[in-house]
């Protein structure tokens, strides 16, 4: 794997370079600790993109992945931990291609498995501002969750390390919580004013 610089090996084992890395913060222990696996990462990689171009350029974020998420977590298996990880960048790039991010929230997601759209949508602008308000009216857990998963993109795996809840924890906030934004969109839909008239209250 030429397109990442080599490091001089050493003989320290994965667990102790781990160590060193969260204790040290030293770029040079975590390059030759990634080093020891990249060709397991492009592996993964190539296995899900099918293109060596895309391959070496989630290894290279796959590894930038690594200088924050490494601190965060206690690896007993480097390894392993690494494959998952590479996995999940991949899952994750393929459910969320670049071309279809956005910054705006698509109410058709938050409908219900089917995605199925609401009848008679609303004007752009009234809609969101909807939405924002329907956001608020939902638990904490269940607002961040449904933030994290629409907004940022992110998937089920990433954002029960952001948070540290149970990934059934993460799946029923997002479930509950696209529930409460429906039923909350529907009633704002039949009450227009009612965004104003609780906002004074």
């Amino acid at each position: 794997m030429a397109f990442l610089k080599k490091i001089s090996p050493n003989s320290l084992t994965d667990k102790e370079l781990v160590a060193l890395y969260k204790q040290s913060d030293d770029m040079t222990v975590l390059g030759e600790l990634y080093q020891r696996y990249m060709d397991l990462v492009y592996g993964v990689c190539l296995k899900y993109f099918k293109e060596a171009e895309t391959a070496k350029d989630s290894v290279i974020q796959i590894f930038e992945e690594l200088v924050v998420k490494l601190k965060k977590h206690e690896v007993d298996n480097f390894k392993g931990w690494l494959h998952q990880v590479a996995k999940n960048h991949c899952l994750m790039q393929l459910r969320t291609p670049k071309n279809l991010k956005t910054v705006e929230f698509k109410i058709e997601f938050v409908q219900n498995e089917e995605n199925v759209h609401l009848n008679g949508v609303l004007e752009k602008e009234e809609n969101f501002q909807k939405l924002e308000y329907c956001l608020g009216t939902l638990t904490g857990d269940q607002q961040e969750a449904i933030r994290l998963f629409y907004l940022e993109g992110k998937c089920y795996n990433e954002i029960v390390e952001m948070t540290g809840h149970e990934w059934n924890y993460i799946r029923s906030c997002i479930q509950n919580g696209r529930r409460n934004l429906k039923i909350c969109m529907e009633k704002m839909r039949w009450a227009p004013n009612k965004q104003k008239l609780d906002k004074r209250q």
